[in-house]
């Protein structure tokens, strides 16, 4: 492997991370706890723009597929959605800086709307793009190359945890107060992270080979009918979309948990993304070196099994302690555990499938086999947030000095339910170990 191709490959991971990281830990907890939209409108915006995602995912990998161009089949969506990205993302979490009365919250919801809409069918070009990594990486290189791309998302989740933790969470209170009076350290922070988003995916885009050029004969419908035949392929596609609405609930519903709930105080969200950051890293290796020994299906029902027993810790918050530094501890480092085997799984496996489909059927069609499994994962994932939606609408209740939404407690027992649905799915139906 050249190790070259693929840190040129994988350093769009960076800007990834740091953007969509924002976007999906802090959005929920912006609007709702700083700007003071209604839970159940950011819920049914953030679900909307899954689905725009879940749509334009498969569009860009189908037609990525079919059209090859003198600039290959994957370059051009990238050179030109990535602007979109950023700008998306910059108009997504500045709303003040554009709009005049941040007093009328239904114009704040079709705002979020609007951008979240654009910001996640733009995303539709991760598709292309990590398409590459069949065309590019045989089977023996794919997990060395997910954990590079890994150690920039690490770099890109180092960014926007320090952002979130030391800025985002302190200018909540000072937003919702005065949102037309933001601080410098929250605008600047969030152009320059949209901006480097662009950069570096057109570095990308420039500096990677071309790929072959593989005719495909298949049109539309053969390709789908192939798709829905292969049971192992929409089994995996199911599984992960199953799951992914426990993911995205405990992405977006992280922040506001520890904010509301937790009540932490800035050296205790030091502390916590601290020992979560070097507790990721160290399990980025162990979840490559547990695939290597037991397999993909086997270290899929690990990472299950680990983040449902972690999950109901978050029950705690029903009775009134003195502090919460131990349950926001042993959460983070749980859940960051299980992320991080989860952020490595999903692309080896389709870079796998897409390969072995085209041993069986002479086509390669990694576009086509990235974009499927999203409709399915952003789909789920729009059920997911519009669920946290409603279930933050819940009565309040009385901890203590503390008054919060039913909604922030039982949450993580729910999505332990939904973990566990994935696992007995997973193992009785999956083949992920396929020998190519």
């Amino acid at each position: 492997m050249g190790l070259k191709k693929a840190i040129i490959f994988s350093m769009p991971r960076i800007g990834l991370s740091m953007v969509l990281g924002i976007e999906g830990f802090s959005v929920f907890a912006l609007y709702t706890i700083a700007y003071q939209v209604s839970p159940i409108l950011v819920g049914l915006a953030l679900s909307i723009g899954y689905i725009s995602i879940a749509l334009f995912s498969f569009l860009f990998g189908w037609i990525s597929d079919m059209k090859y161009t003198r600039w290959g089949r994957r370059k051009p969506y990238i050179i030109i959605f990535a602007p979109i990205i950023g700008l998306s993302f910059i108009f997504l979490m500045l709303p003040s800086l554009f709009l005049s009365d941040m007093n009328n919250k239904f114009v704040l919801f079709i705002w979020l709307l609007i951008w979240e809409i654009l910001f996640r069918a733009s995303f539709g070009i991760i598709v292309p793009y990590q398409a590459w990594m069949v065309e590019h990486f045989d089977i023996n290189e794919r997990p060395k190359v997910s954990q590079i791309q890994n150690i920039f998302n690490l770099i890109g989740t180092l960014v926007y945890w320090s952002y979130t933790y030391l800025v985002l969470t302190q200018v909540f209170n000072q937003i919702s107060t005065n949102p037309n009076a933001l601080p410098f350290s929250f605008i600047i922070p969030i152009c320059l992270f949209g901006v480097l988003t662009i950069i570096l995916f057109c570095l990308n885009a420039f500096l990677m080979p071309t790929e072959p050029e593989v005719k495909i004969k298949s049109n539309l419908k053969e390709i789908l009918t192939i798709c829905i035949k292969n049971k192992n392929f929409m089994a995996v596609a199911v599984t992960i979309g199953i799951s992914s609405v426990a993911w995205v609930m405990i992405i977006t519903q992280m922040l506001p948990f520890f904010e509301t709930v937790l009540n932490l105080e800035l050296s205790e969200y030091l502390l916590i993304f601290s020992i979560n950051f070097l507790f990721v890293i160290t399990f980025l290796e162990i979840w490559r070196r547990v695939i290597q020994k037991f397999g993909k299906k086997q270290t899929m029902l690990f990472i299950y099994i680990l983040a449902a027993l972690v999950l109901p810790i978050t029950l705690l918050g029903l009775i009134p302690l003195n502090n919460f530094l131990f349950v926001g501890l042993f959460f983070m480092i749980g859940i960051g555990a299980s992320l991080g085997g989860w952020y490595l799984l999903p692309a080896i496996i389709f870079a796998d499938l897409a390969e072995y489909d085209e041993r069986t059927t002479g086509e390669l069609k990694a576009g086509t086999y990235t974009g499927v499994p999203s409709i399915f994962l952003n789909i789920f994932q729009a059920l997911g947030v519009f669920l946290l939606g409603v279930i933050n609408e819940l009565p309040r209740i009385t901890v203590g000095s503390l008054s919060y939404s039913m909604g922030l407690i039982i949450w993580s027992p729910i999505c332990s339910l939904i973990l566990l649905i994935a696992f007995f799915y997973t193992r009785k139906y999956l083949i992920l170990d396929i020998e190519i």
